[in-house]
């Protein structure tokens, strides 16, 4: 199927931001909805199989709309994830307190998942590398904190090496477990500044712990998240949900599809979801590779993979 479309009133400069430096967004929307776009000045025309062709058809309007600038590469494979029809204005409907001014749902289901988080104690994030879950996650904990809402930040996952064997890693304690909890140092770093998390740490305000510093603790008045939660044991699960208190917010996140326990070992994330599926008071948000907000190929690599599981 043949589409074409013409911009009116043409505009060079939105036409420029649109289609990128060398065409350069018509190419990342061409490869991710497996259409041809060619356009001269205002007019458009794109082939491809109907549905993909209107959806190829919906984000060049959006993106279009928000042409007034140069658009980020990003951006385009942001749009092309989530909901075209998204405006600027329409996904800030939750606008989180960080360093990010920008920081929003990027996807429906981030949207579901920031609202499952804001009403409710315990959330459960599940899906794929590159959907969010862990830094959206991240970002309430700190909005939290800058509300004064929790007097503190718990962030803990298990201590499972993927896959190598990394023997006896030399220095102290902190220095040993440091590399399972780097990313979670990453995503503070991204959203409050160095020196704003340094802070914090030294007031007790941020913790960073390996999931077995858990055990015999009750978190109240925090806002506790457990990542890679795929890689705990049903025993695991249990004590570190259990170690909610009062006025405690706590999310979970993991991928199921990367568990790095030994094989006859059954992920406490996989038996806490049948378990506590209609458990009043817990939410469960999913994620698909439609949700990764990292380079396009992410997504594709998720579904070659699922694909490849199903067989």
């Amino acid at each position: 199927m043949i589409l074409r479309h013409t911009f009116s009133p043409p505009n060079n400069a939105r036409l420029t931001h649109l289609c990128g430096p060398m065409d350069a967004h018509l190419r990342t929307i061409e490869a991710a909805l497996q259409v041809s776009i060619a356009h001269r000045h205002e007019q458009f025309k794109i082939d491809g199989a109907k549905a993909r062709a209107t959806r190829a058809l919906e984000v060049l309007q959006a993106l279009y709309e928000i042409a007034t600038r140069t658009i980020e590469a990003s951006k385009v494979q942001l749009m092309l994830a989530g909901d075209a029809s998204m405006s600027e204005a329409e996904d800030a409907s939750m606008t989180l307190q960080t360093r990010r001014s920008d920081l929003r749902a990027r996807t429906p289901t981030q949207s579901v998942y920031l609202d499952n988080i804001a009403n409710h104690d315990i959330t459960f994030g599940i899906g794929p590398a590159g959907t969010g879950k862990t830094y959206l996650a991240v970002a309430c904990a700190v909005d939290a904190l800058e509300r004064s809402a929790v007097q503190r930040i718990v962030l803990t996952r298990p201590a499972v090496e993927a896959g190598e064997k990394l023997g006896f890693l030399p220095g102290d304690l902190s220095q040993k477990v440091d590399p399972y909890l780097r990313p979670l140092y990453d995503a503070l770093y991204d959203l409050m500044g160095f020196d704003k998390v340094a802070k914090a740490f030294e007031r007790q305000a941020i913790e960073i712990a390996p999931l077995a510093f858990m055990r015999g603790r009750t978190l109240n008045n925090a806002f506790i998240i457990l990542d890679e939660a795929q890689n705990t044991t049903p025993e695991q699960m249990k004590m570190f949900l259990t170690r909610t208190g009062f006025g405690a917010k706590v999310v979970v996140t993991g991928d199921v599809s990367q568990i790095d326990l030994p094989k006859s070992q059954v992920s406490g994330l996989i038996e806490a979801e049948q378990v506590l599926k209609r458990v009043k008071g817990i939410a469960i948000t999913h994620f698909t590779s439609a949700d990764v907000v990292r380079h396009p190929l992410v997504a594709r690599i998720v579904d070659a993979y699922a694909a490849r599981g199903r067989k």
